[in-house]
């Protein structure tokens, strides 16, 4: 059964795009069919794969306002198993275009209906906002995966997402759901760090991931290279923390889909 995840915070920074990247490479190394749809008009997750932008003549924008389908947009990319629906900064004029459509909270949920079986796991990286596109997604998706940076707001902007998720739950999406939160950025030497994680886990419980994304070089670099960290330096500490975070994400559904089939 196909897991889409959205991967969103509406706080700028804290990993989104660097885990959306990063996550899908390590499930297709995994051998599972992912899909990637990079949802923000910034298209950070396009380059952190080499995507050039004469690549990105078809981009998510024109797939959502209907000039082209999920098929035409799609590529491959050189990591088997992967595949990305790139973006563009046209992408920011599609909250002003589709406002006046009356299905305009589920274009995407009905653009990938007819494709959703064809892969094990579709990720979409969201802007840093509430907007419609990451509406669109959350309606389109069973879980949302919360990346969260160690910081002193963490907890406050960390709240105002829950409450969101819930009310998209109630009005839109009622299988919409949160998966779990990564703590992103860790410094295990930094006393506020282990102070936000220990808070953080108090609130959340099993819903925060056992792995912790560590701050590394290697995954600030990797994306000027236009490669996920994975590629760029598999051997570093923030490659192998998104390999244990796949690890743990594919243990987690394995155990919840066998619950599902005990009850």
């Amino acid at each position: 059964m196909t897991k889409t995840l959205v991967v969103a915070n509406q706080k700028g920074g804290v990993g989104k795009t660097t885990t959306s990247v990063n996550l899908a490479t390590a499930l297709a190394a995994a051998e599972r069919r992912v899909l990637l749809i990079d949802m923000d008009p910034q298209a950070n997750a396009s380059t952190g794969f080499g995507i050039s932008k004469h690549q990105r003549i078809f981009n998510t924008y024109n797939m959502l306002i209907g000039e082209c389908t999920l098929s035409q947009v799609l590529i491959r990319t050189s990591i088997p198993g992967l595949s990305i629906i790139p973006s563009s900064i046209d992408l920011l004029g599609a909250e002003v275009e589709l406002v006046n459509l009356e299905n305009r909270s589920s274009i995407l949920r009905d653009i990938l209906d007819p494709y959703v079986s064809m892969f094990d796991y579709i990720i979409v990286d969201c802007p840093p906002s509430m907007g419609l596109l990451t509406l669109n997604a959350m309606i389109a998706a069973d879980s949302v995966l919360v990346p969260l940076q160690c910081e002193y707001y963490a907890l406050e902007g960390l709240s105002y997402l829950l409450s969101s998720i819930q009310k998209i739950k109630r009005t839109h999406n009622p299988r919409l759901s949160l998966f779990g939160v990564v703590l992103t950025m860790y410094d295990r030497r930094s006393t506020l760090c282990q102070m936000v994680a220990k808070d953080v886990r108090q609130f959340l419980g099993d819903k925060v991931f056992d792995t912790e994304i560590p701050r590394n070089s290697k995954v600030s670099e990797a994306p000027s290279h236009g490669k996920p960290v994975l590629i760029y330096d598999i051997k570093s500490v923030g490659a192998q923390g998104y390999m244990n975070l796949a690890r743990e994400i594919i243990q987690k559904e394995y155990q919840s889909q066998s619950n599902e089939r005990a009850s």
